[in-house]
């Protein structure tokens, strides 16, 4: 009997560093209502939104990822040729194949390194970390290069109600390597695939093979079934993955959710019971909901306003279509 040889390494991952793209443009709500019939005061009492960046036809999801990762590559101090992969969380690359993320390897000079796009709408960036961790840690790769981006406006109805001043672009990217102490704790993640159709791209691919039908495919979301769902069922997921990690919410620095809607990460805070002193992410005041984007978006605003710095413990938690989550504890980079 042959046994395969067996390239497990015992080491843990970590987070080394972070990089984001914000697009120039900055779009008020004020520019939003007229087409919705809406108010500023119902936008931000909805969602706590009062501005979102928006993407110009220059900007693309290669672009801006290839802008993020450069900036996440240089604070790593790696170069690309030492990535051991590329991962490209996404729901918006307008492309079934080839990948996002090979273009991006490519202009970034790795046009060697495995690369591979995941399809988990809000919660991508999550389990890209969940599988970037686990390829450091098992030996595939050494350091791995995740990029949660997204260009929303192409594919958002601008007089759709319910989601029309909700969604926006953006990119983040993060280096994960190996380190001598656990940088990141275990994934908790799931699926509530008995509720998928909340959150649809509407048309479907296959609809708009009809040569009679011209159009672009556009997200529909059932707002109060996705509230609910992530007000009550995502605490839980939470509290999951802080035990899974071995700390109570007490002892965390930092809460980065996926930048849904404040409502909703107000409720969550509130449903772990979280202390006053823990920095809760509020990006999506200003940048929106920019699905897989929005946690290392909302990482990098923690930084620049002073709330967290290198080394402090933060839960990050994802959720979105599919009906799909992911959690874990990390360390900051």
């Amino acid at each position: 009997m042959v046994h395969i040889k067996d390239r497990a390494i015992a080491r843990h991952s970590r987070i080394m560093s972070v990089g984001v793209y914000r697009p120039a443009r900055e779009v008020p709500n004020s520019e939003i209502i007229e087409a919705i019939d809406s108010s500023d005061e119902w936008i931000k009492e909805r969602s706590g939104i009062h501005s979102r960046r928006i993407a110009g036809d220059d900007e693309s999801v290669v672009s801006m990822s290839v802008a993020a990762a450069r900036t996440a590559l240089t604070d790593a101090g790696i170069s690309a040729e030492q990535l051991g992969a590329v991962i490209c969380a996404t729901v918006t690359y307008p492309f079934q194949t080839p990948s996002a993320a090979t273009d991006i390897a490519m202009q970034l000079g790795a046009p060697k390194v495995p690369a591979f796009d995941i399809s988990a709408a809000c919660a991508g960036f999550c389990y890209g970390v969940g599988l970037a961790s686990d390829m450091v840690r098992g030996g595939s790769a050494d350091y791995v290069l995740l990029i949660g981006v997204e260009k929303l406006s192409d594919f958002t109805d601008p007089t759709d109600r319910g989601t029309a001043f909700i969604f926006a672009d953006g990119a983040g990217a993060v280096v994960i390597g190996p380190s001598a102490e656990p940088g990141i704790g275990p994934t908790i993640w799931g699926s509530d695939a008995t509720a998928r159709d909340a959150i649809m791209m509407e048309p479907s691919w296959v609809d708009l093979r009809d040569p009679d039908s011209l159009g672009w495919p556009d997200i529909k979301m059932q707002g109060q079934t996705v509230f609910r769902w992530a007000v009550y069922q995502m605490a839980p997921v939470a509290q999951e993955a802080l035990a899974a990690a071995g700390i109570s919410a007490q002892e965390l620095d930092a809460f980065i959710p996926h930048q849904a809607n404040e409502r909703i990460i107000d409720a969550m805070a509130k449903a772990m019971d979280l202390p006053t002193e823990v920095a809760i992410a509020r990006d999506i005041r200003t940048s929106g909901n920019t699905s897989a984007a929005s946690i290392p978006l909302a990482m990098d605003t923690l930084y620049r306003q002073g709330q967290i710095k290198s080394g402090d413990t933060a839960l990050l938690i994802g959720f979105g279509a599919g009906l799909v989550y992911a959690a874990q504890v990390v360390q900051l980079p």
